[in-house]
């Protein structure tokens, strides 16, 4: 392979046409971290995946399933206009830290507003980590350690709201082991000489402190305490169909339990997603998607020790967990 030229993409290369949206490359969940040179790894951040497209006099913010959200991250649109390209996207995930500078999730979605809270917009924080596009070159054909080395060129000691997901070149074992002992979701390991590819595949793997997924809410059960939410009632997809996969009754706030039981309310419904019969069950639209961390999987495919961490919009492609039976 020839040595890499220190100019610009911009000063060298063709035009290649800008694409409107890329499906995002996908980490595949493993047991442990992969070892060996060609790997390198980063936290594995609790937020949302995004797209930051800067094109010429806009910017554009898409979600992972290619919805337009740039209104609902304003400070984000307005720190990448600050970037000096004319044309970039970049991939990351948006996040809140806390006050011990983890991401969390929870945070987040009370910052976009979907559940009241004092958490501000501006505290919404893009951690960029890959570059796909830049000033006329499609990069997504160079080896990671390429595109990460013109990524950190473009936002690498910035403090705004566009920031780099620092990369660590460590024993794989020995770093996952201070990402959960800090408190992390877990890390991603990404393979240094590969393409970027979007979909699901080998050359980017995740290795998670605790299982989470994402399940379908298709009701709840009020709690004993009026106007409270007791319990949801969680779906996962078996081939084109939603089976009943148990239910969550922890995780929340007294506060957060009250708005998140008004929030379903408003999209009761008569007709349940999945074949279930429980005495006191309240069916929804399976419009919502709950990120929950669980323990394990039961013989018949129920969750096992399931807390609720968040809430996010079916519409917005999460994935759903299939059980495993």
């Amino acid at each position: 392979m020839a040595k890499a030229s220190s100019k610009k993409p911009r000063d060298i290369a063709p035009i290649d046409p800008m694409p409107a949206r890329v499906d995002p490359c996908l980490a595949t969940l493993v047991g442990k971290p992969p070892k060996g040179p060609d790997w390198a790894y980063e936290v594995k951040w609790d937020g949302y995946r995004l797209a930051v497209h800067i094109e010429p006099g806009r910017v554009r913010i898409l979600t992972r399933g290619g919805y337009d959200w740039t209104e609902r991250f304003p400070t984000i649109a307005d720190d990448a206009r600050r970037l000096a390209v004319k044309t970039a996207i970049l991939d990351g995930e948006a996040v809140v830290l806390n006050d011990q500078g983890r991401s969390d999730f929870g945070m987040l979605q009370r910052a976009l507003g979907r559940v009241p809270s004092a958490v501000e917009a501006g505290a919404i924080v893009f951690f960029a980590f890959d570059l796909l596009y830049l000033d006329g070159r499609d990069l997504r054909r160079l080896p990671l350690r390429e595109r990460r080395r013109l990524l950190e060129l473009l936002v690498a000691g910035r403090e705004g709201a566009v920031r780099l997901s620092e990369e660590v070149q460590a024993d794989g074992d020995a770093f996952f082991s201070v990402a959960c002992e800090h408190g992390l979701e877990g890390i991603i390991a990404k393979h240094i000489e590969k393409p970027y590819r979007s979909g699901r595949g080998e050359w980017w793997q995740k290795i998670t402190c605790k299982r989470r997924d994402s399940f379908v809410v298709v009701g709840f059960e009020p709690s004993t305490v009026p106007g409270h939410l007791g319990r949801l009632l969680l779906a996962a997809r078996r081939g084109n169909e939603l089976v009943y996969v148990g239910g969550c009754g922890t995780g929340w706030s007294h506060e957060l339990s009250r708005e998140l039981r008004n929030l379903l309310e408003s999209i009761g419904t008569k007709e349940p997603a999945v074949s279930l019969r429980r005495k006191n069950a309240i069916f929804v639209e399976p419009a919502l998607v709950a990120e929950v961390e669980y323990r394990t999987w039961t013989d018949d495919g129920k969750l096992r020790h399931a807390s609720f961490k968040g809430i996010r919009e079916r519409a917005d492609d999460a994935t759903v967990r299939e059980p495993v039976v």
